[in-house]
């Protein structure tokens, strides 16, 4: 099979659709559909069930998707070094983080300035009530953001960052004097709704049911900014969970941090637009997969 055919074979494994997998690639659709009729002789066997309503993989169809991802991934990367060492890596990447988060990779930074110089890294920041939104709109070509995201469009990279979970609430909150606290207790007080959020990442700082199955109540209003959260912890109207790199960022007056003792770590990885995937993006996603097996090296 040729590249170009393992590329539409795989896109068409994620979407199951052939018009979305066309769009994806920018192809027509009648190309995918003779990319894969072409893999189908070549390995003697169906490798999707297709009717009117849906796409599915076969047995085969999943074997061969299996055999042939960790290949590809080393075939990209394997020529987006090759570009980068030729000069090919140029222009402006757009970097999405929440406020200071991107301290928290700057040795990725360093490692990807000094590697592609004459690449422009722009920053933009990420609202966390609507941490995909950059990326959707194209203002943002990479975001640095908390895991699991699961979105058909988006592209998860590397794991840079992890991070304890802690409560922010007010100062004049019954919890503020705690050493620690756990989810069972987050069922007696209202937690902000973020706006534009996925459930799955929500729970990630939110969960929406205690481990006693009590449901965690969500407050009426819903900020729109950071600031805007702070604001309203800081005036007692909720309480938010937090990375605890909010607790060194901002030690507003009126805020404490409290540890929740038994929520597990959140990830924090690069995320991007799938069709829009580019020598650049890649590049940057080499550079943070390198500085972090370094670190941990």
């Amino acid at each position: 099979m040729e590249l170009r055919d393992i590329e539409i074979f795989l896109a068409l494994a994620k979407e199951l659709h052939f018009g979305r997998t066309a769009e994806r690639l920018h192809i027509a659709t009648a190309r995918v559909s003779q990319s894969i009729r072409k893999a189908e002789r070549r390995v003697g066997g169906r490798l999707f069930e297709r009717n009117s309503r849906n796409v599915r993989l076969t047995v085969l169809g999943e074997q061969l998707r299996q055999d042939l991802s960790a290949g590809y991934r080393q075939i990209a990367e394997g020529i987006a070094k090759a570009r980068a060492a030729a000069g090919a890596v140029s222009g402006t990447l757009t970097l999405g983080t929440m406020g200071p988060m991107a301290r928290t990779i700057k040795p990725v930074l360093d490692l990807f300035e000094s590697t592609y110089p004459d690449v422009n890294l722009r920053h933009r920041e990420v609202q966390p009530p609507a941490p995909l939104d950059l990326l959707r709109s194209g203002d943002a070509d990479v975001a640095l953001v908390y895991l699991p995201v699961d979105e058909p469009d988006l592209t998860v990279g590397p794991v840079v960052h992890v991070s304890d979970v802690l409560l922010m609430v007010s100062t004049g909150h019954p919890y503020a004097g705690r050493e620690s606290i756990c989810v069972e207790d987050l069922g007696d007080h209202c937690a902000f709704l973020p706006g534009r959020l996925p459930a799955s990442m929500e729970a990630a700082f939110q969960p929406f049911h205690t481990p006693s199955g009590r449901p965690i109540a969500r407050a009426p209003r819903r900020p729109s900014t950071w600031h805007e959260a702070l604001d309203l912890v800081t005036a007692g109207h909720g309480v938010l969970g937090v990375a605890r790199d909010a607790a060194h960022f901002y030690p507003w007056p009126g805020l404490a941090f409290i540890p929740v003792r038994d929520m597990p770590p959140v990830r924090w990885g690069l995320v991007w637009r799938t069709a829009d995937e580019s020598p650049l993006i890649r590049a940057f996603s080499h550079a943070a997969t390198k500085s972090h097996q370094s670190a941990g090296t």
